[in-house]
């Protein structure tokens, strides 16, 4: 009785354990996808400032200024779920990263000190999220470790925890980049 006892004991201390666990990754999850969703939100904020330098330099742009400007307005929705905030986010950089390719038909804006600030600060704002993300996809992964493997998959299923999705890049994004054809549209 007295083994069948302590037994029980340390079932139950392995599963408060396991189940603590469980709560502390998935709690990084949220807090890792939280650090993307700030960094997302700098770069929404550096949008307007970029839109308008370049507005005073470029006309036939409008289409790519417009449709940047109203993906982030859907981007900053409080309506977007977590996958449209990232899906959107992939889409501002790509639409942003077609403009910047652009201005190099301008030199006068390449030159302007308010560009070349934000053009730096959009750049820092990138790294940031590149950073975000890898660490959020180490995040999950070491939450999808955990929900995976014995004994954790047993109280992750009675619990409900399944794996998440890691991010990564998009067709588009892994598709080779001609310097030739950017520079030649």
């Amino acid at each position: 009785m007295l083994i069948a006892g302590i037994i029980a004991v340390l079932v139950l201390i392995f599963g408060i354990g396991i189940y603590n666990s469980l709560i502390n990754k998935k709690n990084q999850v949220t807090n890792a996808f939280s650090a993307i969703d700030v960094m997302v939100k700098k770069r929404f904020d550096l949008i307007p400032n970029l839109v308008e330098v370049v507005k005073q330099y470029t006309g036939h742009e409008a289409g790519t200024l417009e449709k940047i400007t109203e993906l982030r307005g859907r981007a900053i929705s409080p309506v977007a779920t977590e996958g449209d905030k990232l899906a959107l986010d992939q889409q501002i950089g790509a639409a942003v990263k077609g403009l910047m390719v652009s201005v190099e038909n301008y030199p006068e804006l390449k030159a302007n000190t308010n560009f070349l600030n934000l053009q730096s600060t959009w750049t820092e704002s990138e790294e940031q999220i590149a950073a975000a993300r890898r660490n959020y996809n180490a995040t999950v992964t070491s939450y999808n470790n955990a929900v995976m493997q014995f004994p954790g998959n047993m109280f992750a299923g009675m619990l409900g925890y399944v794996p998440m999705p890691v991010l990564a890049a998009s067709e588009q994004e892994r598709a080779n980049i001609s310097a030739k054809e950017l520079f030649n549209s």
